[in-house]
């Protein structure tokens, strides 16, 4: 997590990163699965569309948890996470195909989607009221959506705190305001605006508050290397020397210590929900 990572990043080494790092990733943010699906309203059998699908994981929790008859596609920058989530086994009854796509260009069709979904996989768009117009032409009239950002960097510790801690250690770069990052939709209500001004309607927040384990389950040492290894944030500690990348290791580690619970590190977590639809023509 560091400042302004762009959608050119994550179709190259910062989509590889998450696939070397995906296993222990996916479990950390596997909770927030089922608050996305149930907002989605997945009441009929739907052509699904998840946005940002990474190896694939909500692609197929969305797939488990879709009526027979339903149909799932999942989309990705990176062709490495679109391979991985391919390499995964069946998934069941309701079909899913991955596809490379970029959001910020047109899909070909529009209007094809009954679902829009997506789970952190919308805040790195260099050009954000581009790719949202065309999500929304994505969507049939009347159809549903659901994102899940990122809540305000304060209220995500889990995260905020590798930041506050590696910055005692070495230059970290201060984010622009409203560039691609991770907490570029921390506030809600500017994100359901510029939603509201893409083709969306009725758009609603909901926050999720709930604590995430570092890497699905890791005690404090193993999820300070998982973070500076897994976050593009920890990549800055690469330039330094090894003695200021031993300090902020231990430093880490140290900090989840302090927040240990039942044998691994368990942080705070906030993440707004947002749901609308497209407006019926």
């Amino acid at each position: 997590m560091v400042a302004n990572v762009a959608a050119a990043e994550w179709s190259g080494e910062r989509g590889e990163a998450w696939r070397d790092s995906m296993g222990p990733l996916e479990a950390m943010l596997a909770p927030v699965n089922m608050p996305l699906i149930e907002a989605l309203d997945l009441d009929a059998p739907y052509r699904i569309a998840d946005i940002g699908c990474g190896g694939g994981e909500t692609s197929i929790a969305l797939a488990r948890n879709a009526y027979p008859g339903s149909a799932v596609e999942g989309f990705d920058i990176s062709p490495a996470l679109i391979d991985a989530a391919k390499a995964k086994e069946a998934y069941g009854q309701v079909p899913i195909h991955f596809n490379v796509a970029d959001a910020e260009q047109p899909l070909g069709d529009t209007a094809l989607f009954d679902r829009l979904t997506s789970r952190f996989g919308i805040m790195f768009f260099p050009n954000q009221e581009t790719a949202f117009s065309n999500l929304a032409n994505w969507l049939k009239p009347g159809g549903r959506f659901a994102f899940a950002v990122w809540g305000p960097a304060p209220d995500n510790p889990w995260m905020s705190s590798i930041r506050d801690v590696l910055k005692d250690h070495i230059v970290i770069p201060t984010p622009e305001p409203g560039a691609p990052g991770p907490f570029r939709y921390a506030d809600a209500d500017e994100f359901g605006s510029l939603l509201q001004s893409s083709g969306f309607s009725d758009v609603k927040s909901q926050s999720w508050k709930e604590q995430l384990s570092l890497g699905g389950g890791l005690a404090a040492d193993a999820a300070a290397d998982f973070a500076l290894s897994a976050f593009s944030i920890g990549q800055l500690l690469n330039q330094s020397d090894q003695l200021t990348a031993q300090a902020a290791r231990l430093d880490l580690a140290s900090l989840f210590s302090e927040h240990v619970t039942d044998g691994d590190v368990r942080m705070d977590a906030h993440v707004h929900i947002v749901t609308g639809t497209r407006a019926a023509i």
